[in-house]
């Protein structure tokens, strides 16, 4: 079995200034989902953070990441473009990307989408009922048919992005409003998921059926290293009739 080189990047400002955030997540949401990895055969799990240099997300970094998790909310236009642009070079070169929740407004996520990626959202401590509407898809292994979070915010249709390669899953929100909540794609050679819940007031990313679907998104996103795409002019495999 390969072993997996995950990173976690998280941009851990919540956590530092909103004492209801601290007092779910008092290590961090990126340390939550990254011991939530952790527990997984096979993984190898680091994180990052908005304010180490360069966001903890150095080339060096990304060359040595299969694949790269994404949480981010308050602080999207902090992240600077040369690092956006490094992190989309590494996934259509073959990093997978799994972005969760608030992520969907993420540079990086929009520029691989390719459009607003906005949508419908409240927040009203109401229960999401997520289902596996692909039940067959190696991101859903091991789930049932559906399972509930007692409080999540809500986030409705429409949602601003491409029809994804698979929908994997879609919530339905006790307020009546329905979410592609499991989508994933391909960029090149890369794979990305985006997964809806995580909310940073609940202890979503504590709850066993989320952090299996993190870490069945991992095994689905790595993909083992393969020789480097060659593009330009090329030379024939075989004789061509002479030019007059």
């Amino acid at each position: 079995m390969d072993n997996i080189r995950v990173t976690v990047w998280g941009e851990f400002r919540h956590e530092k200034r909103n004492p209801k955030v601290a007092a779910v997540y008092p290590e961090g949401m990126h340390t939550a989902i990254a011991n939530g990895l952790k527990t997984q055969a096979g993984v190898t799990v680091r994180t990052a953070t908005l304010d180490e240099p360069e966001h903890g997300l150095t080339q060096a970094v990304l060359d040595s990441t299969d694949v790269l998790t994404w949480w981010g909310h308050t602080a999207h236009d902090d992240v600077k473009d040369e690092i956006v642009e490094r992190v989309r070079q590494r996934v259509l070169d073959g990093m997978g990307l799994i972005v969760l929740h608030s992520g969907h407004f993420s540079k990086i996520f929009k520029a691989l989408m390719g459009t607003s990626c906005d949508l419908k959202w409240r927040e009203a401590d109401e229960r999401e009922r997520i289902w596996v509407v692909e039940p067959g898809h190696p991101i859903a292994a091991g789930l049932p048919e559906a399972f509930e979070l007692e409080r999540e915010e809500m986030y409705g249709e429409r949602f601003d992005i491409p029809a994804p390669d698979t929908l994997v899953f879609v919530s339905w929100f006790q307020g009546g409003e329905v979410f592609r909540s499991g989508c994933c794609y391909t960029r090149g050679k890369g794979r990305i998921f985006y997964f809806r819940p995580g909310h940073e007031t609940y202890p979503t990313y504590f709850n066993p059926m989320v952090q299996q679907v993190i870490a069945n998104g991992v095994r689905w996103a790595y993909q083992p290293p393969s020789p480097k795409v060659v593009f330009g002019n090329a030379k024939p495999r075989e004789a061509l009739p002479a030019q007059a």
